[in-house]
């Protein structure tokens, strides 16, 4: 039986950007930033409690190793407490933000990292 979703694969183009786009201007944190045989992998969370992490992993390389792998941006979905502050915060760090609106699961918005990968975002409802 699975218990949790662990870890999961974001492949970059260059991952010193992403990881600087993902710490510096979203707010994760970096768990672990390790090479081993020359592939780098980058280990980000969102906040020390959480039971999902990030890894950001060269695209590049990591096709010439596992050329079956399908190697495109997962759609992934964040929650937040308050959807107009981290809305607010993204537009002043610069980050590329869609239209905040209303859905039948509460207001979110998109946001896209330097690569063109789009995130969406809502506010958890409580």
């Amino acid at each position: 039986m699975i218990q949790q979703v662990g870890k999961i694969m974001l492949y970059v183009e260059d991952q010193e950007k992403s990881k600087e786009f993902w710490v510096e201007k979203v707010g994760f944190s970096v768990v672990e930033d390790q090479t081993q045989d020359s592939i780098r992998w980058i280990e980000i969370t969102p906040t020390q409690e959480a039971q999902t992490h990030f890894v950001l992993h060269n695209k590049t390389i990591i096709a010439e190793l596992e050329p079956e792998l399908i190697l495109g941006t997962p759609s992934l979905l964040f929650f937040t407490q308050n959807i107009e502050e981290l809305y607010t915060e993204f537009k002043e760090k610069g980050i590329t933000v869609g239209e905040l609106v209303s859905t039948p699961t509460g207001r979110g918005f998109n946001f896209s990292d330097p690569e063109d990968q789009y995130f969406a975002v809502v506010e958890e409802q409580t």
